[in-house]
């Protein structure tokens, strides 16, 4: 095997994460924070990018294949990695997503911070330090746009220092780090050349070492909620299974679910990842994070060449992303 088609396979797959990311956020833009039940009403089967109702709660009327806090924040974390020439310098990076917010807010936006990096970023403005500031942080925010880091660090020691250079400032939990290692760990597993299925296996690991570390707060163990619900989710029929990440595993914004959502269903779709999106759209509460997460995953494992190449062109002519070049970028810094 000559080295340059490898280059070309990495690259594929370096752009496919971005990809992935942005087309499963943009696909539960029109449904997040609605119920499984106001989905179905509003769209019936959802099997292609739509537009946001006007009394969407957080992107009404938004066009189809808008993306959404997902994308951008992943956006912004990658300006960074490659300003810094792969390191991120958490300063930067605080003022780098404070920046965003601002700019969301002229552009009249309700799609804003979550509540963890808010609360993060406030303490910081009023003089908390920076390695401080994140102690309360268990939701999802650093795991939905943790991605850029997985595609520049190839699995191991350094992917970990990323991890917590990108996600101790508003995520430092151990809830928090371990759902940022697991999804970093998977997207990484897969620009290597690791199918979905090992990529799970990396992630899943990955989420059992980070839970060990930052502060502790309660909540289930994000590792030992996979290991104990994903055979009961692979022995479920279609419905049976959407009604399971639904009312079991749960999609709300907390890691131990929404990201144990996202491994499930790139486990469930490894060989269909635009279905695993389609799916996430449906299942209702942070529809466009855990359709992001799986995208990511799904991306970097099967390439850009796995999603259907008019969606892609819609998401990019909506959004005017850029994320091939993002990609070849980043892709450059990976050591």
């Amino acid at each position: 095997m000559s080295a340059r088609p490898e280059t070309e396979r990495r690259r594929d797959r370096a752009h496919g994460a971005l990809a992935g990311l942005a087309l499963g956020d943009a696909m539960g833009m029109p449904t997040q924070s609605m119920s499984p039940a106001a989905i179905a009403r509003e769209f019936g089967v959802i099997a292609a990018l739509r537009d946001a109702p006007s009394d969407q709660p957080i992107t009404p009327s938004s066009r189809a294949g808008t993306v959404t806090d997902d994308t951008e924040q992943a956006l912004v974390l990658a300006r960074v990695l490659i300003e810094g020439g792969g390191q991120i310098d958490p300063a930067k990076l605080a003022a780098a997503l404070t920046a965003w917010e601002v700019s969301m807010i002229e552009r009249g936006s309700h799609d804003l911070l979550g509540p963890s990096t808010k609360a993060a970023l406030a303490a910081i403005n009023s003089g908390v330090d920076l390695t401080e500031a994140g102690k309360a942080g268990a939701t999802n925010g650093a795991a939905m746009r943790i991605a850029p880091v997985g595609i520049v660090r190839r699995p191991g020691r350094g992917l970990w220092a990323s991890v917590l250079d990108a996600a101790r400032l508003t995520h430092g939990t151990n809830l928090g780090l371990a759902s940022a290692y697991a999804v970093a760990a998977a997207v990484s597993q897969g620009v290597e050349g690791s199918g979905p299925l090992d990529a799970v296996i990396a992630g899943i690991a990955a989420a059992h070492f980070g839970a060990q570390h930052g502060a502790w707060v309660a909540g289930a163990d994000i590792a030992a909620r996979f290991d104990a619900l994903a055979p009961l989710a692979r022995s479920l029929g279609g419905g049976a299974f959407t009604g399971f990440l639904s009312d079991v595993v749960g999609t709300s914004i907390q890691s131990q679910e929404s990201v144990v959502a996202a491994f499930l269903l790139v486990e469930r779709f490894a060989d269909e990842p635009f279905d695993a999106l389609t799916e996430a759209a449906a299942i209702g509460g942070d529809t466009d994070t855990i359709g992001a997460i799986a995208g990511a995953i799904l991306g970097a494992c099967r390439g850009a060449t796995a999603f259907p190449p008019d969606a892609l062109a819609q998401v990019e002519a909506v959004n005017g992303l850029g994320l091939e070049s993002v990609a070849d970028r980043l892709i450059a810094l990976r050591a």
